[in-house]
């Protein structure tokens, strides 16, 4: 609801565009450096308390933001949404926690089913809030309302912490083990080393166990997955490139206005909420090898982006649109899917924040590269997340060999 109309109201304060750029960026500078650290914190804490604590705060930035009546009250209020407000990234954590590893792909898909049915209703109840005076106040205390609703179910609903092993110990996945060479009596010793080094932990502050937490996962990160969140970046690189000037371009080349340009924006979020439905029966085809399946949507997204590009009329734009609305929602669905199965679940909103904080310095960079592509062509922004999807598909065809069958084999035993 809130989304839509953050530009207009700053501007209404007496903003200048730039200062109103600055207010947007700094969002998604905080989101960065958040992303990954409230995950460790919901990995050490429990998801129960840490997605109570982040619905609450973010209910009071939201609170604040409709009591904002200047530039800088207005930037006070989106700090605590910008540091807290990560509910979709615990959420999914504890998805993964709830859910075995077959199940999880499928459970993630319906979830973001559900998230993108919210942002197909927002942006509409808040265009129509917009009509009223005081409209945009309106949206931020029925969002601040919202939150409190939510808190009250997270607080109401029965769950039990013990189904969590999250927050117990920390086992590497399949692939770790094995690109490792260790045998299984040096992973029994490392894990009572590591039940040692645990109870230590215990008694030390959050935030030392936090930034502890975060080292033991450096390694990790930089050996076995840097492949996996590079593929991150590109990719949603390349979808924000393709959205970047999608209203401006489509008047440019067609001269399509852009009260119908936001019928095929909304069209396309719908076809995005429904690939969730269809990812089961894809998953089945695939006989649940999601590496590949993100190989073959990423290729489709990468084709997708130079057909749009290259489209000579309004309906290959529509048809393209289409289908990238298909792959890009399976592609998000791979991706966060092999973090968990590479990483380990065990971690999974260290994993998730690192993911989500790989996307945020996409939604930094994003805004330059289009605008320089811009400079050459309407055509550039797509053409650009096209060449960066294609590097993408050739990073994930040259590792593919080396950690093909992790998670087939563990389905397997199952």
């Amino acid at each position: 609801m809130v989304i839509p109309l953050l530009s207009l109201h700053v501007k209404s304060l007496g903003a200048s565009p730039t200062v109103a750029g600055i207010v947007g960026s700094s969002y998604g500078v905080l989101q960065l450096f958040s992303s990954t650290l409230v995950g460790c914190w919901s990995d050490l804490v429990g998801r129960r308390s840490s997605l109570l604590m982040c619905i609450l705060l973010s209910a009071v930035g939201y609170l604040l933001l409709g009591a904002a009546t200047n530039v800088f009250l207005f930037v006070l209020a989106r700090v605590p949404a910008g540091i807290f407000k990560h509910t979709l990234s615990i959420s999914r954590a504890l998805l993964s926690d709830l859910v075995s590893e077959k199940e999880r792909p499928l459970v993630i898909g319906q979830f973001n089913t559900a998230s993108g049915v919210g942002f197909i209703l927002g942006p509409v109840v808040g265009g129509y809030l917009t009509e009223f005076d005081g409209g945009f106040y309106l949206a931020a205390f029925i969002c601040f309302s919202v939150f409190l609703l939510n808190a009250g179910l997270v607080w109401l609903f029965p769950w039990s912490e013990a189904k969590l092993s999250n927050t117990k110990s920390y086992r590497p996945s399949h692939k770790t083990q094995v690109l490792s060479g260790r045998s299984p009596c040096d992973m029994q010793e490392a894990a009572t080393t590591h039940g040692a080094t645990a109870r230590e932990k215990a008694v030390r502050l959050p935030t030392v166990q936090v930034l502890l937490a975060l080292r033991d996962m450096k390694s990790l990160i930089f050996s076995e997955m840097w492949d996996i969140f590079l593929v991150r970046l590109l990719m949603a690189l390349a979808v924000m490139l393709y959205y970047s000037n999608f209203v401006l371009a489509l008047e440019e080349r067609f001269g399509v206005r852009p009260k119908v340009t936001g019928y095929l924006i909304s069209y396309n979020s719908a076809l995005g909420a429904v690939a969730g439905f269809a990812l089961g029966p894809i998953l089945r085809a695939y006989k649940h090898d999601m590496q590949t399946l993100l190989l073959h949507s990423s290729t489709l997204t990468c084709s997708l982006l130079l057909l749009y590009s290259a489209a000579p009329t309004m309906g290959m734009v529509v048809f393209s649109s289409t289908l990238l609305s298909f792959s890009t929602a399976i592609g998000r669905t791979c991706i966060t899917d092999l973090q968990l199965t590479v990483g380990g679940a065990q971690a999974s909103g260290t994993l998730i924040g690192m993911g989500q904080s790989v996307t945020a310095v996409g939604r930094i960079v994003a805004p330059l590269l289009s605008g320089v592509a811009q400079e050459v062509s309407p055509c550039g922004p797509p053409s650009l997340g096209a060449a960066l999807a294609l590097v993408a598909v050739v990073i994930m065809s040259r590792n593919k060999p080396r950690s093909h069958g992790g998670r087939s084999d563990i389905l397997k035993s199952e």
